[in-house]
């Protein structure tokens, strides 16, 4: 049962942040919580739109001043915070009690997903286990609470983020990362979007009681929604320490972040923030949540104006642009022959993701990478001036416009927020 939930049209922030000493009370109840030692797990900067970083400087503040805070962003494999980053995010947080994840060398082994159980979950698709490397800071320190904090909203590994998606992903080492991202892959993307209880979370549920039961920890997961005037506002607040608390707030964001369409779309514009998104790994993120609305012969031009690099990290960026962005088949079939895709199966996975199956065009308007980059890893390219020029996010509205000549095209703002299908595509 969940701890408590809140929801309502826009929720705001001052009373977000009566929820955050809520969640603190509720914790020294519970949990018997004596605030000594309380670690923070954020998402990175990737979501920062939902709030969190300021949600975890509420919580440094409402603390005790005695307590020993720290905070470990859930980075998964993406690039480390700079300075800068953590000020933007996070305010006034101390920089020396924020950690950096290290996904090669800072994890620590807890068990393992036995390979049978990955394939009955999969149903057959893959058959292998699944090694649970977490952060070792988080999972041996002598914390009295960790809090962990997030944006529940659709995804194409989990169905939905946040839970204990933070843990196995977010604080996850290389091979919990592939194992498991090449899992979801083969399983199927579509398979998984928008689905609550995919077969990676029912393997992540499993492991977070073999695994985790010795953390006093709760999560405090949110969900956004659009209002009248088109802004990002909280929609939900849902604490709890059980998969009953997810479900609720995944149902939620089900309701709320769904756009579904009666007719396939021939033509979607999506912007990927500059300061949140840096490399085609996670601006992909407009793939794919529009996949699954896309007609086929279709285009989707993706404006990225702070894209400057494929991978999140050199050699994650020199796979891709090696090998592009390829057919689900292609990529499988290099896998088995590949020791570079193998050593780096999330890797492999990303390449099945971040490919419109030859169904749809993928162009790119990227700030930082040429025509040569972009049309070596598969996708089409325009020039961001160009594209500004023509579909200028200040003036498109979202959802349907109609250009000047006529051209009909759909426009998102924040990808990363929603998912977009056919409601045959979706509900089959």
């Amino acid at each position: 049962m969940p701890w408590f939930a809140q929801e309502g049209d826009a929720i705001p922030r001052a009373e977000v942040e009566q929820l955050c000493q809520r969640v603190l009370d509720e914790a020294r109840d519970r949990l018997d919580c004596r605030f000594r030692r309380v670690l923070l797990l954020p998402p990175d900067i990737t979501r920062a739109h939902c709030g969190a970083g300021w949600i975890a400087e509420t919580f440094r503040k409402l603390l005790p001043d005695t307590c020993d805070i720290h905070m470990i962003p859930t980075l998964g494999q993406h690039v480390p915070h700079t300075e800068a980053d953590n000020r933007w995010m996070f305010g006034d947080f101390p920089q020396e009690r924020i950690h950096a994840h290290d996904w090669r060398n800072g994890v620590t082994r807890l068990g393992t997903i036995p390979a049978e159980r990955v394939e009955e979950s999969t149903e057959g698709k893959a058959n292998w286990e699944i090694p649970i490397d977490l952060n070792t800071m988080a999972v041996t320190g002598d914390w009295d609470l960790i809090i962990n904090i997030g944006h529940v909203v659709p995804h194409e590994v989990l169905g939905f983020a946040n839970h204990n998606k933070n843990y196995f992903i977010g604080l996850g080492g290389n091979e919990t990362i592939c194992a498991s991202h090449l899992a979801a892959a083969v399983y199927g993307i579509e398979n998984n979007l928008g689905n609550p209880a995919t077969p990676l979370r029912t393997c992540y549920n499993w492991a977070e009681e073999q695994f985790l039961g010795h953390l006093p920890h709760v999560y405090m997961m949110v969900t956004m929604k659009r209002d009248d005037q088109n802004r990002l506002v909280h929609s939900g607040v849902y604490v709890g320490d059980d998969p009953d608390t997810y479900l609720m707030a995944a149902e939620a964001s089900r309701k709320q972040n769904f756009t579904l369409f009666d007719r396939p779309v021939k033509k979607i514009v999506a912007v990927m923030q500059a300061d949140e998104f840096r490399a085609t790994w996670v601006a992909n993120k407009a793939v794919y949540r529009t996949r699954m609305a896309m007609a086929d012969g279709g285009e989707l031009l993706i404006i990225a104006p702070g894209v400057e690099r494929f991978g999140e990290q050199k050699e994650v960026d020199a796979l891709i642009r090696k090998y592009g962005y390829c057919e689900t088949p292609q990529v499988l079939d290099l896998y088995k022959k590949k020791s570079d895709l193998q050593e780096l199966a999330h890797g492999a996975a990303h390449l099945m993701h971040g490919s419109s199956e030859g169904r749809f065009t993928i162009r790119y308007a990227p700030g930082g990478l040429s025509r040569k980059e972009i049309e070596g890893v598969h996708y089409e390219y325009t020039d961001l001036r160009d594209a500004l020029a023509r579909y200028n996010p200040n003036t498109m509205k979202e959802g349907w416009n109609t250009m000047p000549d006529e051209e009909e095209v759909f426009f998102i703002s924040t990808p990363s927020a929603g998912l977009w299908a056919l409601k045959e595509r979706l509900l089959k």
